[in-house]
């Protein structure tokens, strides 16, 4: 079995990416400068947005951090969010999501400029998105993307089943493994949690993208042997056996699965990486459209 390594893949990516920001020095263009919005205290997200600010530092990247009051109000973020649209020094930002229940999460992502939204969250982005035209893809589904193209792995023709349906990397993903080209040319199937006979379904698969949120829910009894399986989720599980009282799983039960896939990515150290990766990557792509014009 391959092990899909993002981690390694990833730093491949940001090594690139901190040559073409030296040429971009060189020329005299301006280089990319990514903001990142974070409401509260939430310690996942603080961490988080911590591993992006550094991931700018060490491709050479300018960023800023804008944190926020947790009881700030909607209209109080939504100015933040027009000053960003505004400033012509940024590039591309981020929300960072979740949001405190007393904020429309989807009136945020809208006010988001699309020329601006390097998440690919924006409604105009996704559209793009499905309709095979340039946009931003959201950074999870273009580190998947990424992953299969580096590993070389066949897609055309391959029955692809998607375990999910969020909009941040099911229905992404469901579209992108179906596009014309490669990665792609797959026929896919997406599945979610009212989905019947899951598992019939998953026997099937070719490849397997799982992004449900349930930890170890893939087991061997659900995939034909050679599988190449792309773990997605990420969930901290109690444990009184590790010093900081959980562990990190993914949706699938990783070592059972050894003996039967082809390809996987592990958790963590797969999926994740990729996914600063690629809205570093989104953020040059914002940058260098600018210096087109």
């Amino acid at each position: 079995m391959v092990v899909l390594d993002g981690k390694k893949v990833s730093n491949d990516i940001k090594d690139e990416i901190a040559v073409a920001v030296e040429k971009m020095t060189g020329n005299g263009d301006a280089i990319p400068h990514l903001a990142a919005v974070i409401v509260g205290e939430d310690g996942a997200s603080l961490t988080y947005v911590g591993s992006k600010v550094r991931a700018c530092q060490r491709v050479g990247f300018d960023s800023t951090l804008i944190q926020l009051p947790s009881d700030i109000s909607e209209q109080a973020l939504l100015q933040t969010i027009d000053e960003l649209n505004h400033n012509d020094a940024i590039d591309g930002f981020i929300v960072q999501l979740p949001l405190p229940k007393h904020i429309d999460t989807q009136k945020i992502l809208l006010a988001v400029d699309p020329k601006k939204d390097v998440d690919g969250f924006h409604p105009e982005n996704f559209g793009k998105l499905a309709l095979d035209m340039e946009t931003f893809i959201p950074a999870t589904p273009f580190g998947i993307m990424e992953l299969i193209r580096r590993y070389d792995i066949e897609t055309s023709g391959k029955h692809v089943v998607v375990i999910g349906r969020s909009h941040i990397v099911g229905r992404p993903i469901s579209i992108l493994m179906s596009r014309k080209g490669y990665p792609g040319d797959s026929t896919v199937t997406l599945t979610h949690s009212r989905t019947q006979n899951l598992s019939d379904i998953t026997k099937t698969a070719d490849i397997i993208i799982s992004a449900l949120g349930i930890p170890e829910f893939l087991t061997p009894d659900m995939v034909k042997d050679g599988v190449v399986v792309i773990d997605v989720g990420i969930t901290r599980v109690p444990s009184e056996d590790h010093p900081k009282g959980y562990v990190i799983r993914g949706d699938v039960a990783y070592e059972a699965l050894l003996g039967k896939a082809s390809y996987m990515t592990p958790v963590p150290g797969g999926v994740g990486p990729m996914t600063i990766a690629m809205l570093l990557q989104n953020t040059l792509l914002a940058r260098q459209r600018r210096n087109a014009v």
